[in-house]
């Protein structure tokens, strides 16, 4: 996937670029963010090895990482990724999503999720659109559900945890057959003021 820009009347996620480190850091810099995520953005520094790393995975096909934009500030609030394409089976993992908590609770999270699956099912034509979540993350496990994806099953003992403890992931997706109902539930959605928080 070369350079992506999506984007509608509330949010643009558009790839991510060296230059995003500052504005990463600032939008970033909460510890709540990174609860039940592989990283923590306290400095500078983690922010700029976020970036060279997310870029570095970029150059090596193995995701596609995007930063989140506010349309109504033209500010970077977050960011998400796409992984593990396969072309052979038509499939991908949408993932590592995060935003300020400021975000949270506003339409930004629902619109973000809609735009890269329209990618995934309407562009990519792929067969297949998969998120995961910590067993943990009852935040994120809820709003993955409200969108209308399906809960497969749980992978026990699937991932480390920062703290070292073993993590069950939680495995959820939607595949072509629904996603003409699942992108008519989101834009319900979408036109509602308040909904779940980020996953």
């Amino acid at each position: 996937m070369e350079n992506i820009v999506l984007v509608n009347d509330i949010v643009t996620l558009r790839t991510m670029e060296l230059t995003d480190i500052d504005a990463i850091f600032e939008a970033g810099n909460y510890n709540e963010i990174w609860t039940h995520l592989a990283i923590t953005i306290q400095s500078r520094e983690d922010a700029a090895n976020f970036v060279k790393e997310s870029l570095l995975n970029q150059s090596l096909g193995k995701e596609h990482s995007f930063v989140i934009i506010d349309n109504k500030t033209n500010r970077i609030i977050g960011g998400t990724k796409l992984k593990n394409l396969d072309h052979t089976h038509m499939r991908i993992e949408l993932g590592y999503s995060w935003l300020s908590p400021s975000y949270w609770r506003s339409p930004i999270n629902t619109n973000c999720k809609y735009l890269l699956m329209q990618y995934c099912f309407e562009v990519l034509h792929l067969n297949r659109v998969q998120i995961q979540a910590d067993e943990r993350n009852v935040r994120s496990r809820n709003a993955i559900a409200r969108i209308g994806a399906t809960q497969e099953g749980i992978f026990r003992d699937h991932m480390i945890r920062k703290d070292g403890t073993p993590r069950n992931t939680v495995i959820f997706s939607v595949i072509r057959p629904e996603w003409p109902i699942v992108k008519m539930h989101m834009e319900q959605l979408m036109n509602r003021r308040i909904e779940q928080p980020v996953s």
